[in-house]
């Protein structure tokens, strides 16, 4: 079982439209555990919610006095950023310990670091790292207009040689993905946050522009994805022969898990790749932002946490 930690709100403001910086200690005063670039705690929000935010920092930290964390405010969403935008300063709530689906390479070469909206979160510890170790890196940010950019000016302030900010609305289009691919160095390592569409066109592009799989790393922090055309679909267990429903608004990991199944999984957004099961009969749909459009074609694996199926029965390799 999961241990969880007992975090306390300890200061919270607006950094941008419908963006809160919020700031935990942990309940009893101690000092909380230590977490690379790239890392995310969970929070458990009640009723079975739970929401990941990627931790900011100046880079690495052996052990934490505070976690900081930047939510944005989806009214759409799953309830997970409403319950964050409505803590106030001195609730508590326990969160898991410091996970990270989305290191930095370890590899002295260059860093091409583009983020998307609130995926700006973990590029900023990154920046703070790979400016600490004089490893070379660029920073492409982009976001819909200025007033939802949050932490511009200081992102400016502390590397101002690396950054690159793109408006959309200012620009009159989104963000150049082929270009800084182009330009960038064939040895360089690519790291992409924002949204899965952001995501999917950005390792397209990158694979297109020579880069190979290995050097494209991805985080995606989504609800999983559900849609008003959602249906019922059965899954089954081949080593067992049992099968189970999955109804809309409930992930074939959630299903197997009540049923007392043990999974193995970890970021529940389809990004991490630990979840990815074979697929023996069925055609799954996927909402995953792992696969490459050639494997979501064959059909022969899935990411079970967030994708469904398009036919009545899966039958998977569990």
């Amino acid at each position: 079982m999961t241990e969880l930690v007992s975090l306390k709100l300890d200061a919270a403001e607006r950094v941008a439209r419908n963006v809160r910086l919020m700031r935990f200690v942990h309940a009893e005063g101690q000092n909380l555990a230590g977490f690379d670039p790239g890392a995310h705690i969970e929070f458990q929000l009640g009723v079975g919610l739970k929401r990941a935010y990627s931790l900011i920092a100046d880079g690495a930290c052996s052990t934490a006095s505070s976690y900081t964390v930047a939510v944005l405010l989806e009214t759409d969403g799953d309830g997970g950023s409403v319950a964050m935008h409505a803590m106030q300063v001195g609730d508590t709530v326990n969160c898991t310990a410091p996970a990270n689906d989305f290191p930095l390479h370890a590899a002295a070469s260059p860093s091409v670091l583009i983020a998307g909206g609130i995926g700006i979160t973990p590029m900023i510890s990154m920046a703070g790292a790979l400016k600490e170790g004089q490893r070379p890196f660029q920073l492409h940010y982009a976001s819909q207009s200025r007033d939802r950019m949050a932490f511009a000016d200081l992102l400016a302030a502390k590397h101002a040689d690396h950054l690159s900010l793109h408006f959309d609305d200012e620009a009159g289009a989104v963000l150049d993905l082929s270009a800084i691919m182009s330009g960038s160095d064939k040895s360089a390592h690519i790291y992409i946050c924002g949204p899965a569409g952001m995501i999917e066109a950005g390792r397209m592009t990158a694979q297109q522009a020579g880069f190979p799989p290995e050097q494209i790393h991805v985080e995606l922090f989504t609800s999983p994805d559900v849609r008003s055309g959602d249906v019922p679909f059965d899954v089954v267990v081949n080593s067992s022969g049992e099968r189970f429903t999955v109804p809309p608004g409930k992930t074939i990991i959630e299903v197997l898990e009540e049923a007392g199944l043990d999974i193995m999984y970890d970021c529940q957004r389809g990004d991490c790749g630990i979840c990815q099961t074979d697929v023996l009969d069925g055609v799954p749909d996927h909402r995953d932002v792992v696969l490459s459009e050639a494997e979501r074609s064959e059909g022969k694996v899935m990411q079970i946490c967030v994708s469904r199926a398009k036919t009545d029965t899966l039958v998977l390799d569990l």
